[in-house]
């Protein structure tokens, strides 16, 4: 039996993460300049919390 070879595990795990911060670095810079991030994937945008009427009183 083959022996694991933890080094690339760990290797394409950093590389993972690594790849999704860089991505939501990159959202969030799109989202600071104005840009709608959310319709490009096909998914409608969130809408913010501060463009809703507060409710109660």
């Amino acid at each position: 039996m083959a022996k694991p070879n933890y080094s690339f595990e760990k290797r394409q795990r950093e590389l993972a993460k690594k790849k999704k911060k860089e991505e939501k670095l990159k959202d969030k810079a799109g989202r600071k300049t104005g840009g709608e991030t959310g319709q490009e994937d096909g998914q409608p945008p969130e809408p913010d919390a501060s463009a809703t009427p507060p409710s109660g009183t």
